[in-house]
């Protein structure tokens, strides 16, 4: 089935219309964005079930972007009538009031570029299995509650077991003088995390889960609760590692995590206008193993973070950032395609209609190879697998890693020798650990269960993940 147009957007359309008609009297160019969003969050645990109105994704407004040339103007608003059009004209109008008493001594204003404004018409909706809604708060509850009754019933010494279901359901329009854009989109994540307890010792393992889809996905939460309850355990019999470099296996997960964390955010473009990144010193050049293609794109996989067009109304992309191990480029919103002299690849997002656009990862992962994860293991002599990413922190300007895991496998000529090791930091340099790479499997996984924030802040959706990947990384 297929997400359902918003009706408060539909009703409202004839005046985002009269508004923009209104504002191009005025201004070379307009936009409107208008946002209907709804989402919820539900949990299961000990301490009972819980279900909540998502506040930081859900609401509805409206944002106006104009442009004169010497600057432009966004101006967010949360309701539309057609008395409030003159004063939301005036207001627009106060703001972008010539700056040119304001600038320092010296300082002369530039030309604003204008945007191009390309005649597009979208209208799509992404599909789903089982409507949130239509399933109800009670039986979602319900199908929580068994999740975390399954986990406790697995061992005496899984102490807790919890389950959480969200999902979000937004639908936008984008008008400008050419372009007619509308999408109705629905996004659904699930967690189940389980404690373990012996003796002293408390251990957790963690696994999220999401889809391009509706309340279905709490079926795959079921199936892999066994799982995770049985990572719990092997955990209470972990110990440190050895700080060193060793030859590893990541998942698909842990790859995720290093071309989010360590990689992605060097390639956001905006930080190239800043001079903010390393890696716009280095388009053209090696940064990885031949082996190594890097996507990112809201278009070219259906996950947490895919949409039809981006919040500045540029439709969304597949971008090629490394090829067979070159680094081809980056990814952008409008205003930093400007400064840039590029065009931008539909990565303007806002975290709310209140919030700037920014440039931002969407479906971030490496492309596949030939192998196998059987194969990849057998062919290590003395290493790990490593498992369950944690946590990751960004260095664009000097492309250090900072991530961590939750647990390392032993593996010992090609098999498991049952050691595990907890926690695992990975350190070292970006490029080193991606020109190391020497084997991918042919199978890619993404997932996206988490938020990524800009500077601790404007969170958004996105996805990330890859294929099963060797490589040697630094380990403390």
């Amino acid at each position: 089935m297929k997400v359902p147009e918003s009706q408060t957007l539909t009703s409202l359309r004839p005046l985002l219309r009269e508004l923009l008609d209104a504002l191009l009297k005025e201004y070379e160019y307009a936009s409107v964005l208008a946002v209907d969003s709804i989402a919820k969050k539900y949990s299961c645990s000990k301490a009972g079930l819980a279900s909540a109105q998502d506040a930081l994704n859900s609401g509805k407004g409206f944002v106006a972007r104009v442009y004169d040339k010497e600057g432009c103007c966004e101006y967010s608003f949360n309701e539309l009538t057609a008395s409030a059009i003159p004063h939301i004209i005036d207001d627009i109008r106060e703001k972008l009031s010539p700056i040119t008493g304001e600038l320092p001594e010296g300082v002369e204003p530039g030309d604003y570029i204008i945007p191009k404004d390309e005649p597009l018409f979208i209208n799509e909706s992404t599909e789903y299995e089982v409507d949130p809604d239509e399933l109800g708060d009670e039986k979602i509850l319900e199908k929580l509650k068994a999740i975390h009754e399954l986990g406790l019933k697995y061992d005496d010494r899984i102490i807790e077991c919890m389950a959480m279901f969200s999902y979000r359901r937004f639908s936008k329009i984008f008008l400008s003088r050419e372009k007619d854009l509308e999408q109705n989109v629905m996004w659904s994540n699930g967690a189940v995390a389980a404690l373990s307890k012996k003796d002293e010792a408390v251990k957790n393992s963690f696994r999220g889960f999401s889809n391009l889809g509706g309340a279905e996905l709490m079926d795959e939460m079921e199936k892999h609760v066994a799982d995770e309850c049985k990572v719990a355990i092997e955990l209470l019999d972990a110990v440190s590692i050895e700080p060193g470099e060793y030859e590893c296996i990541c998942t698909p997960e842990v790859t995720g995590m290093i071309v989010h964390e360590a990689f992605g955010h060097g390639v956001e473009m905006d930080m190239f206008v800043k001079d903010r990144a390393c890696a716009k010193n280095y388009i053209g050049q090696q940064v990885a193993s031949p082996l190594v293609t890097m996507h990112d794109g809201a278009a070219a996989v259906k996950q947490t973070a895919t949409y039809f067009f981006d919040d500045e109304g540029t439709p969304s992309q597949d971008t090629v950032v490394i090829d067979k191990g070159i680094l081809t480029g980056g990814f952008c919103d409008a205003r930093s395609a400007e400064h840039l002299g590029i065009s931008p690849t539909g990565n303007g997002r806002r975290e709310s209609y209140e919030r700037k656009a920014y440039t931002r990862m969407t479906n971030t992962w490496f492309e596949g190879g030939t192998s196998t994860p059987e194969e990849m293991i057998a062919s290590v002599k003395d290493g790990l697998l490593l498992e369950e990413p944690t946590s990751g922190m960004e260095d664009p300007k000097n492309w250090g890693i900072q991530c961590m895991v939750s647990f390392a496998r032993e593996i010992k000529d090609g098999k498991f020798t049952g050691r595990i090791f907890s926690p695992i930091v990975l350190t070292g340099y970006v490029p080193d650990l991606l020109k190391s790479i020497t084997m991918m499997s042919k199978d890619v996984e993404l997932s996206g269960s988490g938020f990524c924030g800009k500077g601790y802040k404007e969170w958004v959706k996105v996805s990330d993940g890859g294929p099963w990947m060797k490589a040697r990384i630094r380990l403390g």
